[in-house]
């Protein structure tokens, strides 16, 4: 007997037509709606947001709002608060959910993996020993604790006490 998985979720990010609202990074941050939006953090230069996709729950991305593709053209304000963002990210992610390491990472390209090459993103993702089963590894499946929604629910508490 087959066993079914259910992602209703996802329906919004397939049926999406390819390049009608531009690039989401530029696109969302404009719009006065962070929640839905899953911006949990706005500097100055950058953001943060949780990944719509995420490998494991807390899996956010830090970008700048301006458009831009390479590391090489970014700004020092860019690339210093960015820093400053994987940072605080890291820390916020520790104080509510514990995990026992990160990921922290940038994809430059399609060649490297990335999934939008045309604006420059990190990642973080928090890691829990042995969170990596024959789900992930054989099944090219992952298990989400928790849905979206309750992650920056969490995650928001987090920042707004101003913890880590």
């Amino acid at each position: 007997m087959a066993e079914r998985l259910w992602a209703p979720w996802r329906l919004k990010y397939i049926e999406r037509k390819e390049g009608a609202a531009g690039c989401f990074f530029v696109e969302l941050p404009k719009q006065n709606d962070d929640r839905a939006n899953l911006i949990l953090y706005r500097g100055a230069t950058a953001f943060v947001m949780l990944n719509a996709f995420p490998y494991t729950n807390g899996h956010l991305m830090i970008a700048p709002y301006r458009h831009t593709a390479d590391i090489e053209g970014m700004t020092d304000e860019e690339l210093l608060e960015i820093n400053r963002l994987v940072a605080r990210a890291c820390g916020w992610i520790r104080k509510t959910y514990g995990p026992d390491g990160f990921n922290v990472g940038v994809n430059l390209g399609t060649a490297a993996g990335a999934g939008v090459p045309d604006h420059i993103h990190w990642h973080v993702v928090p890691r829990w020993s042995g969170d990596t089963n024959f789900m992930t590894t054989v099944g090219e499946v992952r298990v989400m604790p928790e849905h979206l929604s309750d992650t920056y629910d969490r995650l928001r508490a987090t920042i707004d006490r101003g913890e880590a």
